[in-house]
C-alpha cells in the first residue's frame, strides 16, 4: 500500500544545537468535518495518490516567522534555566489548508518514542486484523482505549505479544516490520525494538517528528486501515500537552493525540482542529518533543514543567494559525 503526502527533507532546521470533553464531541463532529472535506475544503491536493510520491510543499525560508517564534522563545526558556543544556528539543507544526509545513526543528531526528509510539503499535495490530491474522474484539476494543486514552502499558505489551504470534520475529521487530511494509515512506527513522518495561523505562523504541507527522497525515485522510477507530481513539479524553492547560490553545479546538512521557522524554504528537471565525475548520499538525540525555532525578517536577514547556510552544503555534486563518 503506498502513501502520498507532503515532503520535507529530512535535513530540517537545526536551531536547538546552540481532558475538556467539549472538545472530544469525535463521532458527531468528524462526520460533519469530512462533509466539508468532500466537497473540497480539506481535500489532499489532486493528483498525490496517483502520483505516488512526495511533492516538495515547503522548504526552510517558508517557514521563517514561526520558527523564530519557537527559537526565540526556547532559547529564551534555555537562557532561563526551564531547559538545561543536556535536553534537545524537536517542533514540528503542519498546515493542511495551507498544506504547508509552518515549522519543522530537528524534525527528521530519531527521539525516544516513549507512549507517542503506541498509537503505531496499534496501526500494526490493525494490519495483521486486515490481513485475517488477528480479529478486533469488543476485549481488543477495551483494551487499544487502555492503551491509548490511558497509556495503559500492560496493554500494550498485550498487543506487541499479539503481534509476536503472527510471526517467528519478536513482538517488537514485528511491529516495525509490518509498519514499514505497507509505509516505507512514513516510517523512515521508526525503531521498535523493545516492550514497555517495567516500571514504564522505554528508552530504546525511537522516531522522528517527521514520522510522526506523516502518520498524522495519513491518518487525517484515512489512508490507513481502521483510521475512524484510531481517530477515535486519540480523541478520548485525557491530559494532553497541546491544548489542556495550553492557555494560547482557544477552547473550541478539537485534539486528537498521544502524550509520552519517561525520566528522559516528554512530547506529544496530535492533530488540532481549529474553528476559525467564517465557521469552518483548520486542521494542523503538532508535534513536541524534549529529550534528556540522563534521567531526570525529580521525575514529577520535570514531567509537569517540560509538558507546560510543550503547551507554551503550541500555544505559540495556535497564536501563528489564528493571524493565518482568523480563528477563534
Amino acid at each position: 500500500m503506498s502513501f502520498a503526502g507532503p515532503f520535507l527533507l529530512d535535513a530540517s532546521i537545526d536551531s536547538d544545537s546552540v481532558a475538556d470533553p467539549s472538545k472530544r464531541a469525535f463521532l458527531s463532529k468528524i462526520t460533519a468535518l469530512f462533509a466539508v472535506a468532500a466537497c473540497g475544503g480539506l481535500a489532499p491536493p489532486a493528483g498525490e495518490a496517483a502520483q505516488r510520491r512526495y511533492p516538495t510543499v515547503a522548504q526552510p525560508s517558508a517557514m521563517n516567522a514561526l520558527t523564530a517564534s519557537i527559537d526565540n522563545h526556547i532559547k529564551y526558556l534555555r537562557l532561563s534555566g526551564r531547559i538545561a543544556a543536556n535536553e534537545r528539543t524537536a517542533w514540528l507544526v503542519y498546515d493542511f489548508t495551507s498544506r504547508q509545513y509552518l515549522t519543522a526543528i530537528n524534525a527528521g531526528i530519531p527521539y525516544q518514542s516513549a507512549s507517542m509510539i503506541k498509537p503505531f503499535i496499534a496501526l500494526a495490530f490493525f494490519y495483521k486484523v486486515l490481513e485475517g491474522r488477528l480479529h478486533y474484539t469488543p476485549y481488543h476494543r477495551m483494551r487499544m482505549e487502555a492503551m491509548i486514552q490511558y497509556s495503559d502499558n500492560s496493554a500494550t505489551n498485550y498487543f506487541i505479544r499479539l503481534l509476536n504470534q503472527t510471526s517467528r520475529r519478536t513482538g517488537p521487530a514485528e511491529a516495525e516490520r509490518t509498519l514499514k511494509r505497507y509505509h516505507p515512506g512514513i516510517f523512515r527513522h521508526t525503531r521498535i525494538v523493545e516492550r514497555i518495561p517495567s516500571g514504564g523505562r522505554s528508552y530504546r523504541n525511537k522516531a522522528s517528528a517527521l514520522d510522526y507527522h506523516r502518520f498524522l497525515y495519513a491518518l487525517w485522510y484515512n489512508q490507513l486501515p481502521f483510521s475512524n477507530e484510531l481517530k477515535r481513539l486519540m480523541n478520548l479524553p485525557n491530559r494532553d500537552r497541546v491544548y489542556t492547560g495550553a492557555d494560547g490553545v482557544a477552547r473550541q479546538t478539537w485534539v486528537f493525540d498521544k502524550t509520552g512521557t519517561t525520566a528522559r522524554l516528554c512530547g506529544d504528537m496530535g492533530i488540532l482542529v481549529a474553528q476559525g471565525r467564517n465557521g469552518g475548520r483548520y486542521p494542523y499538525t503538532f508535534i513536541g518533543i524534549i529529550e534528556k540525555t540522563r534521567s531526570t532525578r525529580n521525575y514529577r517536577a520535570w514531567k509537569n514543567d517540560r509538558g507546560d514547556v510543550i503547551r507554551e510552544v503550541s500555544g505559540i503555534a495556535y497564536q501563528h494559525l489564528r493571524r493565518m486563518h482568523n480563528l477563534v
